[in-house]
């Protein structure tokens, strides 16, 4: 589609877990990629650090966007394309899945008429485009209308909500082709020791202490630190290519994860980078990643986790709370295959209408 000047664009802005988006219908949007990007850049006010004419919300984690529509793929009821818009960049990249935004994109199938909802409850099977993974998401529809309101609290978001469980399948070497893309449990990365693992998001795994780091630093602290950011991003680059992802220097992925012991009850205690730029939490399926790198023997983090009986969710611990994971391995091969990772999120509607993009030129 082709939208007309002036007319302005259907537009749903949703909280998915702790990111912030505009969802939008493929169809509603240019077919043409490039056009599309342009479109959106201007809808989200980019670029710009404040974003201040358009509806990005000057952060990473509140420049993102859904593309969501009906899927020609009989497993699947939608296909999602996430897209990360650049704040201070004019760059629009679809390199990376979101697990928060994801956790919005039921409820807006619903909302939309993509799929009918159930009477009380809705399962939504969604292929994530970016990757080819697989997720399905359940979430309560009494009545056949979502339910944002509940009980459920997840660290990094103020109150409560209705609860939506996101359970994923395939995401096992989602970017990179492998769950282990450089064939090793560990590798000696830039002069650290790390783990690069990909289930779902390609994520290098390191010791804070092997960088100079805590691992329990606040994010303000973390931002103040510029050798530390030259120190990751050095880090990144040098694994962006044993991982096979090329020149990553200004590319949203690999992520960086720093750990060290948990210190509140979870498993571990994580300070993650996006790039370079440190992450108030955790992404959900960079949680899920390194929850995987957890239980590999020999990884980076094994020995440092505080593991919970089997079939227990792993706790990741992050700058403003706690993320519980769960992830099943198939046992008895290295790499080993893994059967499927869970988690619950939490969404809600905050406006519906239409946007009005900058004009371009």
């Amino acid at each position: 589609m082709q939208p007309t000047p002036g007319a302005g664009l259907p537009c749903m802005l949703m909280r998915g877990g702790t990111s912030k988006g505009a969802y939008f219908l493929a169809d509603d949007l240019p077919a043409d990629p490039g056009e599309r990007d342009a479109l959106l850049l201007r809808v989200m006010g980019s670029p710009d650090p404040r974003q201040i004419d358009g509806v990005g919300g000057a952060h990473p984690l509140t420049s993102k966007v859904a593309v969501v529509g009906a899927s020609p793929d009989p497993g699947a009821d939608v296909d999602y394309l996430f897209l990360q818009v650049g704040v201070g960049a004019a760059t629009v990249s679809a390199a990376q899945n979101c697990g928060n935004i994801l956790a919005g994109v039921g409820p807006f199938a619903v909302e939309r008429g993509l799929v009918a909802a159930g009477a009380d409850r809705t399962r939504v099977r969604v292929r994530m485009l970016n990757s080819g993974s697989l997720a399905t998401a359940d979430f309560a529809t009494p009545g056949g209308a979502v339910r944002y309101d509940g009980g459920t609290a997840i660290s990094g978001v103020p109150g409560t909500a209705a609860a939506i469980l996101l359970d994923f399948a395939g995401t096992e070497g989602a970017t990179c082709g492998a769950l282990l893309p450089t064939g090793n449990v560990r590798d000696l990365v830039d002069g650290v020791e790390a783990t690069c693992l990909d289930n779902g998001m390609p994520v290098v795994v390191a010791d804070a202490r092997d960088l100079g780091a805590t691992g329990y630093e606040t994010t303000a602290e973390l931002a103040a630190d510029a050798r530390l950011a030259a120190r990751v991003q050095a880090l990144r680059i040098a694994a962006g290519r044993l991982m096979g992802l090329g020149d990553v220097r200004d590319a949203p992925v690999p992520k960086t994860t720093l750990i060290a012991p948990p210190r509140h009850g979870g498993a571990i205690s994580t300070r993650t980078f996006i790039p370079v730029r440190p992450h108030e939490s955790i992404g959900v399926l960079g949680a899920v990643t390194v929850a995987t790198a957890l239980l590999l023997p020999g990884a980076v983090g094994h020995d440092l986790a505080e593991l919970p009986s089997p079939g227990e969710p792993l706790g990741i611990e992050h700058p403003s709370g706690r993320l519980e994971v769960q992830v099943e391995l198939a046992g008895g091969q290295l790499p080993p295959r893994v059967r499927r990772s869970r988690l619950v999120r939490t969404a809600r509607k905050l406006f519906d209408g239409r946007v009005f993009p900058r004009p371009a030129g």
